[in-house]
């Protein structure tokens, strides 16, 4: 009796001492506004994760930004309305952005995903070009999935996981001063960390 008392006793001090533990991987974006916790699917988006993996572990996303943001007030008449917020290095390094390679598009037809309110999603010029700037829906965007209208291409952007908590904080940074698609001031992103 005494062993299974010790047995358990071990197994809950490891399970409040050994962190986390998700089925899929997770991450926080510190920002000046607080935290956004971040769940990737490696599964369904396994190239754009695993470079986006990538530029986390190498630290890429230390004193980056979110830059841009598209809201009601900043888009043509008659288009159909977008919000999001996008960051990345592309304020603090563009030099650096400009000469990683593109990940390969993976379009929500080949993952199932969707860019619902919360959606973490890879920018993009033409497809395969996308790689360190990502952003962030504001309620449901079907225009940025594949064969929607905000692209003459019909490709889409690839989506490759979603805001578990911190929507509040995302709203925030959304509401900022604008200066037409740009923050008339970068948010700052302290750091994107795996948990």
């Amino acid at each position: 009796m005494k062993s299974i008392i010790v047995i358990t006793a071990i197994f809950f001090i490891a399970s409040a001492c050994g962190g986390h533990q998700y089925e899929n991987p997770h991450l926080e974006i510190d920002t000046q506004y607080g935290v956004i916790e971040l769940e990737l699917y490696p599964k369904q988006a396994p190239k754009t994760v695993a470079a986006f993996l990538s530029y986390v572990d190498s630290g890429l996303y230390k004193n980056s930004s979110f830059y841009r943001v598209l809201n009601e007030d900043n888009q043509p008449m008659g288009a159909t309305e977008t919000r999001l917020i996008q960051g990345g290095i592309w304020a603090s390094d563009s030099k650096r952005a400009d000469k990683l390679p593109g990940i390969p598009h993976e379009t929500t037809r080949q993952t199932g995903l969707t860019h619902k309110d919360g959606t973490l999603s890879l920018a993009r010029q033409a497809p395969g070009t996308g790689n360190t700037e990502f952003f962030i829906c504001v309620d449901d965007q079907p225009g940025f999935d594949y064969g929607g209208s905000n692209n003459g291409d019909g490709q889409g952007y690839a989506a490759f996981g979603k805001v578990v908590k911190g929507m509040d904080i995302v709203r925030k940074i959304l509401a900022k001063p604008t200066n037409g698609e740009l923050f008339g001031t970068p948010i700052v992103i302290r750091n994107i960390e795996k948990l």
